[in-house]
């Protein structure tokens, strides 16, 4: 198994390289040079099995022996461990035909750790072999910055610095991050917007003279074994629903796209997918592009579901390469466009998108309304992410005979001021949280330089 790059100017890499390398030379990002394949009678086998021993094989072809399998296995094994449930992502039925895969059970109550709590023990296993230390660097709109630190704060070969902007996260967010006081973990509130800070990201992988060599890392979902990890959720649901003897249906809230790029992946290795209705908030870049083919920047807007609000959805990229027939000089092209000015897609790969995906923009009144709606219908509160997509998995459902599986990307306590705007008193945290609001804070507040943030990472590296 070899990965190639969505711009199709950088050499193909192997997976160890791959996650340890993270944004490709040319600016793209990798994907696999082929997609494995898994027979009806070998996703029927896993029906039943244990989260832990679907991921093992669902996983395994992307690894390509790069990691023994009894070393896979153990690594897979802990990191859903750290889960609350013994199912680790469960489904929960909602009415007659639609149902909520609850991903928010690990340790920081969203979906991110998933992905995160397998990427770390992957990273600190390479880097181990190696004899290497690497450092981190990421971007968040507020849950992949706990979930990464979560994943890697006991990681013996890494040092993790996580951009978040300054007072635009939930505080339950923010102190999930803050108040990690391992000596491997340092917070960067940039006084800017995420776009500020993920291009501050970008920016240093592009030019990583900074270090002077240490090796940077990205854990966010640039990365491969971050898409390859999520891809498993999405079999799992489909084959504890009937898959692959029935068809199902998934809804997505959707800001960088790597969620939803997951689970088309899913649909490529052979899980019978009937669609996939991608959920936006205000910042409806991805919904504005399949529905009127406007592929264009918009000023951002705070919303009540602050993880989505992203300008640009990095991740849509690997999809345009699919759509584009896997042709790199287009993207590349189509992507240079859109840096300058409102972009479109050509029609036939337009087309090709709207055959599998459907989309829904839900703003912030209406965000309120579903929270208290699905609550009066099913007796859940939902977070605000999840509520875009109950309701647009509502609106955009197709055939009600196929299951339509909503993804809950985060649990309700973690943005309890949009619960408590919906008319609700709050949500507790779980009890291994239920003293976080007390817990001692540690950051630091920069400008969004990226010379300040270089300097600060230098710095404090180990």
């Amino acid at each position: 198994m070899r990965y190639i790059s969505t711009r199709g100017r950088s050499p193909a890499l192997s997976f160890e390289d791959v996650v340890l390398t993270g944004l490709a030379s040319d600016g793209g990002l990798y994907v696999p040079e082929t997609v494995p394949q898994f027979s009806r009678e070998a996703l029927a086998e896993m029906a039943g099995l244990s989260y832990a021993e679907i991921a093992f094989r669902v996983m395994k072809p992307f690894v390509n022996g790069e990691i023994d399998d009894e070393t896979f296995r153990r690594l897979v094994t802990e990191a859903y461990a750290t889960f609350s449930h013994d199912a680790v992502v469960p489904l929960n039925q909602l009415d007659a035909n639609h149902f909520l895969l609850e991903l928010f059970h690990g340790p920081t109550l969203a979906f991110k750790d998933v992905a995160l709590q397998l990427l770390g023990r992957i990273l600190d296993h390479f880097l181990k072999k190696r004899g290497e230390r690497a450092v981190i660097m990421g971007a968040t709109s507020g849950d992949t910055g706990s979930a990464a630190i979560e994943g890697c704060r006991h990681c013996d070969n890494l040092d993790i610095f996580i951009l978040h902007p300054h007072n635009r996260v939930s505080e339950v967010q923010r102190r999930q991050m803050t108040s990690v006081l391992a000596d491997n973990v340092f917070n960067i509130a940039i006084e800017g917007n995420f776009d500020d800070a993920q291009a501050m990201v970008k920016a240093s992988f592009a030019d990583q003279g900074f270090l002077d060599g240490t090796r940077l890392v990205a854990v966010n979902s640039i990365n491969w074994a971050r898409i390859m990890a999520q891809i498993v959720y999405y079999v799992a649901a489909g084959v504890a629903l009937g898959a692959p003897h029935r068809k199902v249906s998934f809804c997505v809230p959707s800001a960088n796209f790597g969620n939803v790029f997951a689970g088309f992946m899913a649909y490529r290795m052979g899980l019978p997918v009937e669609r996939f209705v991608i959920a936006t908030n205000a910042n409806d870049i991805l919904h504005r592009t399949l529905a009127d083919n406007d592929f264009s920047k918009k000023e951002l807007v705070a919303t009540l579901a602050p993880s989505m609000d992203i300008v640009v959805s990095s991740n849509f990229e690997r999809l345009l390469f699919e759509a584009y027939d896997r042709d790199g000089a287009a993207v590349a092209e189509l992507l240079e466009r859109f840096q300058a000015e409102p972009a479109a897609l050509a029609e036939a790969p337009l087309s090709r998108l709207r055959e599998r995906f459907a989309s829904h923009s839900v703003d912030d009144a209406t965000i309120l309304e579903v929270i208290r709606e699905a609550h009066h219908r099913t007796q859940e509160i939902l977070d605000p992410h999840t509520a875009t997509g109950y309701r647009a998995a509502e609106r955009e459902r197709g055939d009600e005979s196929v299951p339509m599986i909503t993804l809950a990307t985060a649990h309700p306590a973690k943005f309890a001021e949009a619960v408590v705007k919906a008319g609700f008193p709050g949500v507790p945290l779980p009890p291994h949280m239920d003293d976080l609001l007390e817990r001692e804070e540690r950051y630091t507040v920069l400008p969004a330089e990226l010379s300040a943030v270089q300097q600060f990472v230098a710095e404090n590296r180990r």
